[in-house]
């Protein structure tokens, strides 16, 4: 099992990814990285965590990134954690693993 599998997982309406936020950064950055041990996609937004602003920016991110209206996109745990999981419905884990992977320009050694 490579560590993709631990962070992006088949869910009964789309595809969930386990990310790793930064907020109150100067530019907003999807995928900022891939956090191994914390087994995490790394995600900045500019977004102070104050009500609620955080959130709906990473929401916006991956909405756009993954080319998906906002309606489709929900944090599902983690809502006032720095760590999040969010859903991306109709969208499958193979897409959005190979979308990251070629994001992340192999920097990574994933196996």
């Amino acid at each position: 099992m490579d560590l993709y599998d631990d962070i992006i997982k088949k869910h009964k309406n789309g595809t969930t990814i386990d990310l790793f936020i930064t907020v109150d950064s100067k530019k907003s950055i999807f995928p900022a990285g891939l956090n191994k041990w914390r087994k995490k996609i790394e995600i900045k937004v500019s977004a102070k965590a104050k009500n609620n602003q955080a959130n709906l920016e990473v929401v916006k991110i991956i909405a756009e990134f993954f080319n998906k209206p906002i309606k489709n996109v929900f944090i599902i745990s983690g809502k006032k954690s720095k760590e999040k999981t969010v859903l991306i419905k109709d969208l499958s884990a193979n897409t959005v693993s190979k979308k990251l992977m070629e994001s992340l320009n192999g920097l990574y050694k994933i196996n």
